[in-house]
């Protein structure tokens, strides 16, 4: 599924179609992309109107069209934007094509566990103002960052970095990540985590997410060869760090991998209990 970097690079591949006016709208109305949405209501909103700006929060995004007109998107497991043509034919799985005269916006979704939304408000959609701060942002601080481990003493640290009420944008490979820079097992509960080691996995969470945008996110680039993401899905694949061979079990409901050497568990505190 992508996650925040891969995210704001599709984002950006709708900007060629910024400023541009949007002459008609293609879509295939049965599909469960649009669930709940009426969709002939979106095709008026949206025709005749002018692309004005694209955002991208976590996982989610959010086009602006017309003074009015907003378009969100949440690509699933298998979504893509892509700009194409303005005369491009639609394939089976081009769900949403917002044509100007000079390029096709296409939306792709072969697997449909994609969502799209569109709202009719002056300002931006309650679903998006309702969001979770940034893990980039200012307000993202660590004294909120604390607090989640506080709200949620318990839970594994992989399945708590999935949680995108708490940490929107993070999915499997950059919680994985983010873990091994932080030499802490994925298992471990955050209870039993001392102050520094909880400041050490908050820098290690904007560490990855902004390095990951600037790789990924900008030009789809890998991100730095000393990275466990270059090694986690390879046959036999061994650990950067220290070429122990790398562990993998489900966390969280998700497929996790971890050095067992330089992630091992931490020893129970004695008021954690």
């Amino acid at each position: 599924m992508p996650e925040l970097a891969e995210v704001e690079f599709f984002r950006k591949q709708w900007n060629s179609g910024l400023r541009q006016r949007i002459l008609t709208v293609h879509l295939h109305a049965g599909k469960r992309i649009f669930r709940g949405l009426p969709v002939m209501s979106m095709r008026r909103g949206i025709a005749g109107k002018t692309l004005l700006s694209s955002h991208a929060h976590g996982k989610q995004m959010l086009f602006r069209i017309g003074p009015s007109g907003w378009l969100g998107i949440h690509l699933g497991m298998t979504g893509k934007l892509s700009t194409q043509p303005a005369a491009y034919p639609p394939g089976p799985h081009d769900h949403l094509i917002l044509r100007t005269r000079r390029h096709s916006l296409v939306f792709h979704d072969p697997r449909l566990f994609g969502r799209v939304r569109f709202d009719h408000h002056s300002k931006p959609p309650d679903w998006w103002s309702q969001l979770p701060p940034p893990i980039l942002s200012r307000n993202f601080h660590l004294q909120k960052f604390k607090g989640i481990f506080q709200r949620h003493p318990r839970a594994p640290l992989k399945a708590l970095l999935l949680r995108q009420e708490c940490f929107p944008g993070l999915g499997n490979w950059m919680a994985d990540e983010i873990l091994w820079q932080s030499h802490l097992h994925p298992k471990t509960s955050g209870r039993i985590l001392r102050p520094a080691q909880l400041e050490k996995l908050y820098a290690s969470i904007r560490k990855v997410c902004r390095e990951a945008l600037q790789t990924i996110g900008r030009d789809w680039s890998d991100p730095p060869k000393g990275w466990l993401f270059r090694h986690r899905w390879k046959p036999g694949g061994q650990c950067p760090r220290c070429a122990i061979g790398l562990a993998r079990a489900s966390v969280g409901g998700r497929t996790t991998c971890w050095c067992p050497a330089c992630q091992p568990p931490l020893p129970r505190r004695a008021n954690s209990a």
